[in-house]
């Protein structure tokens, strides 16, 4: 089996994370330079757990997991993994470092893998200007080539171009671009726990099934974001984490998870946005019994009713309540798997004897810690 590293896509190009002091544009951006507060910070003890229960009589259980990314503004600290075979670490065509393990002729009875650590994370502070940037070079675009191409379910065709032309409007300014789609984004779908009974999120994250239904969960929020924003010639990248709530804090559940997206402007870099926790706290809906509880629970910092500033926070801020999986879709593994691409890996990735499983359970939990 072949283990060496193959990569369709470049490494990715690193963050920007510290607060740039200069001026913001009130009406589209809001805020003012001279009161931007610092960075919070908050720390975690992290406990990931996933379970495998293979078919009996499996000959071969392969089994990827996703482990934290460090990054500029996420510190792991005591990673350790328990398990009752080795692990290794590989990393896959995004570059992300992804846990390993291989099972030959499992005995019955689930498969165990644990994950403990520690994570102080920070939070994503931006002033942004769209007068410090411009249009992206035509040798910018072809290095950020990769960041521009569609996957399975991130489609560009002649439809989402229209769409895109539309709202874009000929602006060329990736900023100015992006806000506009990122407006028009949060006005036109409604994640779907606003409405659990008659809205329903995608099963993969679909640009398609989010722009046919204007509803859907975070991914399929970013999924038509992406697609729009790639149409407009803008580079974007898809994150997959989870958001470490406070209302889940030392609770044992799945927390889930969360995704978010970056888009590059020159003189930037990457600016991340959420668009999706934007029309949770940026669009007015009635909170009933029914969708109340999933409301808290999608946010990352509690659900306290409709809080318009949010609305330009989310664009190229990030709050500190977050630890990142991996970033990009349709991944390729290391070694390498043999059902066809990763649509994402927010969690675990299986197969048993060459097939994609879903016979498996995680458990997040984690507990805040003061200092």
């Amino acid at each position: 089996m072949n283990f060496q590293l193959v990569r369709r896509k470049p490494i990715f190009l690193g963050f920007l994370v510290a607060a740039i002091a200069i001026g913001v544009s009130v009406r589209m951006f809001g805020g003012d330079v001279s009161k931007q507060a610092q960075p919070k910070q908050a720390s975690f003890r992290i406990k990931n757990e996933f379970k495998v229960q293979p078919p009996k009589g499996s000959k071969t259980v392969r089994m990827w997991f996703a482990v934290p990314q460090e990054d500029a503004v996420s510190v792991v600290r005591e990673f350790r993994v328990t398990a009752d075979f080795p692990i290794q670490y590989f990393r896959d065509d995004w570059g992300n470092r992804v846990g390993y393990a291989e099972v030959n002729a499992p005995a019955e009875g689930p498969i165990t893998i644990q994950e403990e650590f520690g994570l102080t994370r920070t939070e994503i502070r931006n002033s942004i200007d769209p007068a410090k940037t411009r249009p992206l070079t035509d040798q910018e675009r072809a290095a950020l080539f990769a960041y521009l191409q569609p996957s399975t379910h991130v489609i560009v065709n002649d439809q989402i171009k229209s769409l895109s032309a539309s709202i874009v409007g000929g602006e060329t300014n990736p900023i100015l671009a992006a806000r506009k789609i990122y407006n028009w984004t949060l006005e036109n779908v409604d994640y779907w726990v606003k409405d659990p009974d008659h809205l329903k999120a995608s099963p993969v994250g679909s640009t398609e099934y989010c722009l046919r239904t204007k509803t859907g969960n975070c991914t399929d929020f970013h999924s038509l974001f992406a697609s729009l924003a790639m149409s407009a010639g803008i580079p974007t990248r898809m994150v997959y984490g989870s958001l470490l709530k406070p209302s889940l804090n030392g609770v044992q559940i799945d927390g889930s998870y969360h995704c978010w997206i970056y888009f590059f402007a020159p003189n930037y870099g990457w600016l991340p946005l959420d668009v999706s926790l934007a029309n949770i706290y940026g669009k007015e809906f009635p909170v009933t019994d029914k969708n109340k509880k999933l409301v808290e629970l999608t946010t990352a910092t509690g659900y306290k009713g409709l809080d318009p500033s949010k609305v330009n926070y989310y664009f190229g801020n990030l709050d500190e309540r977050r630890v990142t999986w991996s970033t990009g879709r349709d991944l390729i593994m290391q070694p390498p798997q043999q059902d066809g691409p990763v649509n994402a890996l927010a969690k675990i990735y299986v197969e048993i004897d060459g097939k994609q499983s879903t016979d498996w359970t995680r458990e997040l939990t984690y507990t805040e810690v003061t200092k």
